[in-house]
């Protein structure tokens, strides 16, 4: 935690009532400030169809740029925050470096993320679950919120059904033999 400085502005931590980041997040654009959501480019199913969504990276926290000559009584009672984090009886500052860092990793989840929805062949990966790391080949959604794998498994194909949220594309390195 760094210093308040008087001449430069430093970055601050709030909490938001629940599921209402949004609201605090616009209600405060509106006043003025300076406003930081971090949120990352994501995979979901919705209505049996792969779109891509943007989900909040701390769900319930907003970061605002502030100095002490900016008026902090407002933002107490602005519609959707709860309060301003504080440790050791001070508001919690948050390192500029930190900020750069959080908005890079946002860009390039913007970038990375491919449009289109999965193709039946396109090889996945268990990212968690007792099936993790192993790797399988999208056949077809079931439902809403799940998908058909085949993967190779006690030496033979097996076709599995399994949670969306528990797979993810494959991103293959390249491999260099020497």
């Amino acid at each position: 935690m760094s210093s308040i400085s008087p001449e430069q502005p430093n970055w601050y931590l709030l909490q938001c009532k629940p599921r209402q980041d949004e609201r605090a997040h616009l209600n405060l654009l509106q006043q003025n400030y300076v406003i930081f959501h971090p949120q990352l480019m994501s995979e979901r199913v919705i209505r049996g169809k792969r779109q891509r969504v943007l989900e909040s990276l701390f769900p319930g926290y907003l970061f605002i740029q502030l100095s002490r000559h900016d008026n902090w009584a407002p933002i107490r009672s602005t519609r959707g925050i709860s309060r301003i984090v504080e440790f050791n009886h001070g508001p919690a500052t948050v390192a500029e470096h930190v900020i750069e860092h959080l908005r890079e990793r946002c860009i390039e989840s913007s970038e990375s993320s491919a449009d289109e929805a999965l193709k039946p062949g396109e090889p996945l990966q268990f990212i968690s679950g007792p099936l993790s790391p192993l790797e399988g080949v999208f056949i077809a959604p079931q439902g809403a919120e799940r998908v058909m794998i085949l993967m190779q498994f006690l030496n033979r194909e097996q076709s599995v059904c399994v949670p969306l949220n528990i797979v993810e594309r494959q991103h293959r390195a390249l491999h260099i033999n020497n």
